[in-house]
C-alpha cells in the first residue's frame, strides 16, 4: 500500500515536473518573440523605446493604451508599425468635433433593392484601432467605444457582433491645456490599461532618425522594411502564455496595497478602482513575460504601477494648481508601501 502510494507520488511530481519544463520552454520562445517585436518597430520609431516596450506589454495583457503628446512624434507611425508586424487589421479614426459616434462602431441602412435593413460595421471592426486624437470629440462620440473596449464588440440596433482578435484601442490625445480638447469621460479613462507619455527624442536620437528619413530615396519612414513576423493567432498565443505567469500570493496582496492606498493618500481626491489592480497585474506578468521571467517579481509591478495608475488618480485642486503631476505622488507611493522581500 505504502509502496504504491509513494509511486503514484512519483508519477506526480514527473507530470508536473514535464509541465513545468513545457511551460517554461513555451515562456522562453514567447519572450524571444515579444523582443523580435520590440526590435522591429525599433528600426522605425527612434527614440521612444519606453513607448514601444509599454504599448507592446499592453497587448499582450489584452490591454488597451491612451498615448498622450503633442503633433508630430510618432504616435500613427507606432500604431501602423505594430500593426505589420502581425499580419493584423489595422484601422485609423481621426476624431473631431463633428464626428457621430456611428462613424466609429457602425450602423444600420435600409437597402432599397432588397427591401431590407443592413448592418455597416464601422471601423471599429479590426484587430488595432486608432483612435487619432481622441479628445477633440466630445464625450457622446468618445462614449461610442465603451463597449468595445470592455466586451469585445459592438450592439448595432439591438444586435451585437465580435470584433476581431486580438483587438486593441491606441488612442492618441493632445496635452489637455491645447485648445479644442474635451476631458475624457472617468469610465473611458479606467477602460485603458496604460497610459503612456511620449515625449521629443534626445537630440543623438533626432540626428539619427533625421539622417535615416532623409537618405531614404523614396522619402518617408521605412515602414516598407517593417517584417511581418507573426499572424494575430500568434499574439493570442502570446496573451495565453503571458496569462499562466505565476503570481505569488505575496505580490497579490503588493499590488492591492498599492491601489488602495491612492484612495486615501494625502494630495490625492479620488483614487484608483479595483479595475486598476487586474490592470495592474496583468501589465505586470506581460512584463515578466518579456524579460523571460516565469514568475511576477515586485520590480515588475513597480515598473508598470505609473503607466497603469497615472490616469486613474485625480489630484486635489491645491496640488493641481501648483502644478504637481501625478507621477510624483504615485512614485511617493511607491517608496511608502512596502514591497515583499521573498
Amino acid at each position: 500500500m505504502t509502496e504504491s502510494t509513494s509511486n503514484n507520488d512519483s508519477i506526480e511530481t514527473n507530470k508536473a515536473t514535464d509541465a513545468d519544463e513545457s511551460l517554461q520552454n513555451r515562456l522562453q520562445q514567447a519572450s524571444t518573440v515579444a523582443n523580435n517585436l520590440l526590435n522591429e518597430i525599433k528600426k522605425v520609431l527612434i527614440g521612444q523605446d519606453a513607448v514601444i516596450e509599454q504599448v507592446l506589454i499592453a497587448l499582450i495583457a489584452r490591454g488597451h493604451v491612451l498615448i498622450e503628446g503633442v503633433p508630430g512624434l510618432g504616435k500613427t507611425l507606432l500604431v501602423r508599425s505594430l500593426a505589420k508586424c502581425f499580419g493584423g487589421q489595422f484601422s485609423r479614426v481621426q476624431f473631431t468635433p463633428d464626428l457621430m459616434p456611428s462613424d466609429v462602431t457602425g450602423h444600420a441602412m435600409f437597402n432599397m433593392a432588397k427591401q431590407e435593413f443592413e448592418i455597416r460595421k464601422g471601423p471599429a471592426f479590426t484587430n488595432l484601432l486608432l483612435a487619432d486624437e481622441i479628445n477633440r470629440a466630445p464625450a457622446k462620440t468618445q462614449a461610442a467605444l465603451l463597449e468595445v473596449m470592455q466586451e469585445g464588440q459592438i450592439t448595432i440596433e439591438g444586435e451585437s457582433f465580435k470584433t476581431g482578435e486580438p483587438f486593441m484601442v491606441l488612442a492618441t490625445q493632445n496635452p489637455i491645456e491645447q485648445e479644442g480638447t474635451y476631458p475624457l469621460p472617468e469610465a473611458e479613462l479606467d477602460r485603458f490599461m496604460l497610459k503612456v507619455i511620449i515625449d521629443y527624442p534626445s537630440e543623438s536620437d533626432e540626428q539619427f532618425m533625421l539622417r535615416q528619413v532623409t537618405s531614404q530615396s523614396q522619402g518617408g519612414f521605412g515602414l516598407e522594411h517593417i517584417r511581418t513576423l507573426l499572424k494575430p493567432a500568434h499574439v493570442l498565443s502570446l496573451q495565453k502564455i503571458a496569462e499562466q505567469i505565476t503570481v505569488d500570493e505575496q505580490i497579490l496582496q503588493y499590488v492591492v496595497k498599492l491601489v488602495r492606498a491612492t484612495r486615501s493618500w494625502s494630495g490625492i481626491s479620488r483614487g484608483a478602482g479595483p479595475r486598476a489592480c487586474i490592470a495592474l497585474l496583468s501589465a505586470a506578468r506581460a512584463y515578466a513575460l518579456l524579460n523571460n521571467n516565469s514568475f511576477v517579481t515586485p520590480d515588475d509591478v513597480k515598473k508598470m504601477f505609473i503607466p497603469a495608475l497615472r490616469h486613474r488618480i485625480l489630484l486635489s485642486p491645491e496640488l493641481a494648481i501648483e502644478g504637481i503631476a501625478a507621477e510624483r505622488i504615485l512614485h511617493n507611493i511607491l517608496l511608502q508601501v512596502e514591497a515583499p522581500r521573498h
